[in-house]
């Protein structure tokens, strides 16, 4: 189970689901609403003359869409019925950031990078929300059907990661020519993911013997499974070495964008699995990190 998940929710969901027909219920509309908000992303990206971009959030609208569509689907085959939207008893945690959407809409200094990095922590909400929901659930096939709209979530996140990590390298581009900078080619040195994890592994120690209470005792957790991760993860993905010299936050990030990127690139199922399963470890452990920071615990 990830550690905290609710932590990179605004706030802690309001009830618990007991039954198929309120997940089906309450996931019907969460997509509904996500889908209309790209829909207005995607409209306020085509009006600032940001195309690639307005077509990212457009094809994410569609995806959306099709994830309501399968829902539909889903519900019917199992229950014989669609979802019933009347039994949505209370509001899911807010996953989109509402001032981030209304900045992005409004400005005209917007980079496709700043958007899609506001667009990968709305999607990193919905997976925690859906993580949170299947530890939470009252029966197996609450927990299965919630653990699956939590896949289908860090899909979404890997594809915005994905698009995100182009837009910054285009940007980059774009700046390096403008300045006349340019890097000289050759082989850059490579650090192992276990490196990588055992680094942040001694951050985490570090933070821990500084803490104490309820974030000393989470710490620990997170340490603690820092270090398995660090044996899972032995020969399965080089980075960057310059990454092992950042601070904890950004090895984690390191970490998880590399686990998305080996996994949407492996050839066999085990791999894949692995990795994934790493990939949803490491967004965990993000998302607390960066809580951390929010809350001002020390973390540097």
């Amino acid at each position: 189970m990830l550690l905290s998940q609710s932590l990179l929710l605004k706030d802690d969901p309001k009830g618990i689901l007991y039954s198929l027909e309120e997940m089906f219920a309450l996931a019907h509309a969460m997509e509904q609403e996500a889908a209309r908000k790209y829909d207005e992303l995607a409209t306020a990206m085509q009006e600032q003359g940001l195309g690639d971009l307005s077509a990212v959030f457009a094809n994410l609208a569609v995806a959306e869409r099709e994830h309501v569509d399968r829902l539909t689907r889903w519900s019917q085959s199992r229950l014989g019925k669609p979802p019933d939207p009347t039994l949505v008893r209370w509001r899911a945690p807010e996953t989109f950031d509402a001032e981030a959407t209304a900045e992005i809409k409004a400005s005209r200094l917007i980079t496709p990078y700043k958007a899609l990095a506001m667009a990968v922590q709305n999607e990193e909400r919905a997976f925690a929300f859906w993580s949170y929901m299947a530890a939470s659930a009252k029966g197996s096939d609450i927990k299965s059907a919630s653990e699956a709209m939590a896949r289908e979530e860090l899909g979404h996140v890997a594809t915005l990661r994905r698009e995100r990590r182009r837009a910054y390298h285009r940007e980059r581009s774009h700046a390096s020519c403008q300045t006349g900078m340019h890097r000289a080619s050759g082989a850059e040195s490579r650090v192992s993911a276990r490196i990588l994890e055992l680094r942040l592994a001694a951050y985490l120690d570090g933070l821990m013997n500084r803490s104490s209470g309820g974030v000393g005792s989470r710490l620990r957790e997170l340490r603690e499974e820092t270090l398995l991760m660090a044996e899972e993860s032995e020969a399965i993905v080089n980075l960057r070495a310059g990454f092992a010299e950042l601070d904890a936050q950004a090895i984690a990030e390191a970490l998880a964008d590399a686990y998305l990127m080996e996994a949407e690139n492996a050839g066999d199922e085990e791999r894949v699995d692995l990795l994934q399963r790493l990939a949803t470890k490491a967004i965990g452990r993000l998302a607390w990190l960066r809580s951390m920071a929010d809350q001002n615990f020390g973390m540097e």
